[in-house]
């Protein structure tokens, strides 16, 4: 492509826009409401698989030993472990650590009656998971592990967290999908308009030897151009909202706040801001060139 005809597209895809304002408008309109909505429900769900990535992380599987096991053979079961790729990291823990932590939580003043430690053969490992899908095949594994003579997990509490992973992404999956169908219609809308007005100065291009490319180079930049524009309106909005929001949980939902921890604006907008310009540009661009490819015949 000349220079020329580079600046030539740009100019006419800028003129459409202006020219079928109240059309272009609309579609701007449509296509920033479903970013709109879109860029809100992703920061939610990120900020809900994060919360839920944060249960996860605290579920641990633990096991325990044989009696008279020694220090190097429970060392080996922690190798072997290791080398599980359903594992991430495991967690020693000696007797006089468990019966600490036991008499804190629940015994508090009345464990001072104890001189021995009632907890002697409960030395254990935690083990902390990449993915707590993979819960019942380690702890299938775990009991066939020689050493290891009881192994202790939550299975209901993993399907659950499971569940709801599975859930929200069958969620965000349809959601998408309809506002990605909603936007590309209207623009393909608009486009049909604007080669309506232009039906007969077409014509004449294409009588003097333009080619399709020519011709058609313009809509995919007016589709472009208002694909983007309709990106970035809602990425201001949402930045003011979600960081609104964010204060006013903190400052008068306090108690929240320590319980859940929630994304940074930053956190969140790493991957809203290329997502959101891509959904934009490629609704702006498959909308406009699928339109002109299918209605342009003159």
């Amino acid at each position: 492509m000349r220079i020329s005809t580079f600046f030539y597209t740009l100019r006419q895809g800028f003129r459409s826009i202006f020219r079928n304002a109240w059309f272009s408008l609309a579609s701007l309109a449509t296509i920033g409401s479903c970013l709109l909505l879109f860029g809100i429900f992703y920061s939610v769900v990120a900020n809900f698989q994060s919360i839920v990535k944060n249960a996860e992380s605290g579920v641990a599987v633990t096991v325990f030993f044989d009696e008279g096991l020694s220090d190097e053979e429970k060392q080996h079961i922690g190798e072997l472990i290791l080398d599980r790729k359903e594992v991430d990291r495991i967690n020693f823990v000696s007797a006089d650590e468990a019966w600490d932590s036991f008499k804190d939580e629940y015994l508090g003043e009345y464990s001072e009656g104890f001189t021995e430690n009632p907890l002697e053969d409960s030395e254990n490992y935690e083990i902390y998971m990449k993915d707590i899908s993979l819960q019942s095949s380690l702890v299938t594994y775990l009991n066939t592990v020689p050493g290891i003579r009881q192994v202790n997990s939550s299975q209901q509490t993993a399907d659950a967290l499971t569940g709801a992973n599975q859930l929200i992404s069958y969620i965000s999956i349809g959601i998408i999908g309809i506002l990605l169908a909603v936007s590309i219609f209207l623009i393909s809308n608009t486009v049909t308009i604007g080669i309506s007005v232009r039906k007969e100065e077409i014509g004449i291009m294409k009588y003097i030897g333009a080619t399709d490319f020519f011709v058609r180079a313009p809509f995919v930049v007016e589709g472009l151009i208002i694909g983007l524009v309709g990106a970035a309106i809602p990425l201001g909005l949402i930045y003011v909202i979600y960081t609104k929001a964010l204060e006013m949980i903190l400052s008068r939902f306090s108690e929240i706040g320590s319980i859940l921890t929630f994304l940074p604006v930053e956190t969140i907008f790493e991957t809203l801001i290329p997502i959101s310009l891509g959904i934009g540009a490629g609704i702006g661009f498959l909308g406009s060139f699928i339109t002109v490819r299918k209605h342009l015949k003159v």
